[in-house]
C-alpha cells in the first residue's frame, strides 16, 4: 500500500467515480452495490459513506454508522458503531485495502470515543466471515437477517491499531 492511501467523502466530482465501484460477480449476492448504500445514505443521516483511494485510483466503498439506535423498537438501550458496508473493486482486493477500510472506521470510531466496532457478514464459505475473523472481530451470537453480527473489541485489538 502507498502513503497515499485515504478516504475520500462523496462529492459530485467523485460520485461517478463512486458509482462504478464493482465487487467481482461471485460476489454481488454477498453485498449490495454502491447506488444502494449512497441511496441508504441519504434517507440515514448516521450513515459515513467514503471512497477508498490509492493514490489517483479509486479501489472501494465503504459505508460507516456512528452512535446507532440498534435495537428493534429503537429504544436506545444498544447505541452502535461500525461497519455497514465494505465493496473492495474486483481487481483490486487482496492488497490490504480491506484492512485500511476497517482501521480507518475503528480510528474514527476511537475519535468520536467509540470502543467497539459492529458489523455484519453473510456466513458461508464464500463470504467474508474468514476476513473478519482475522481482523480479531468476535460473533456476538446474534443475527441480523441471515446476516452474522460480528464486534471488534477497540481497547485490546491490535488488528484495529494497524498491527
Amino acid at each position: 500500500m502507498t502513503p497515499e492511501l485515504r478516504l475520500e467523502k462523496i462529492t459530485a466530482a467523485n460520485i461517478d467515480t463512486a458509482l462504478g465501484i464493482r465487487v467481482r460477480p461471485d460476489q454481488e449476492h454477498r453485498v449490495a452495490p454502491v447506488v444502494k448504500s449512497l441511496a441508504e445514505a441519504y434517507v440515514h443521516p448516521e450513515a459515513w459513506p467514503r471512497l477508498i483511494v490509492d493514490g489517483d485510483r479509486a479501489v472501494g466503498f465503504l459505508m460507516a454508522f456512528f452512535d446507532t439506535d440498534w435495537t428493534a423498537g429503537g429504544t436506545g438501550t444498544d447505541i452502535r458503531s461500525g461497519l455497514w458496508r465494505l465493496n473492495i473493486a474486483a481487481g483490486e482486493q487482496g492488497r490490504g485495502y480491506g484492512r485500511f477500510a476497517v482501521e480507518s472506521v475503528a480510528a474514527e470510531i476511537r475519535r468520536r470515543s467509540g470502543s467497539r466496532l459492529t458489523t455484519t457478514w453473510h456466513p458461508g464459505e464464500d463470504g467474508p466471515g474468514a476476513f473478519y475473523l482475522g481482523l480479531g472481530f468476535r460473533p456476538t451470537g446474534e443475527d441480523s437477517g441471515g446476516q452474522t453480527v460480528g464486534e471488534l473489541d477497540l481497547t485490546a485489538s491490535p488488528a484495529a491499531d494497524g498491527a
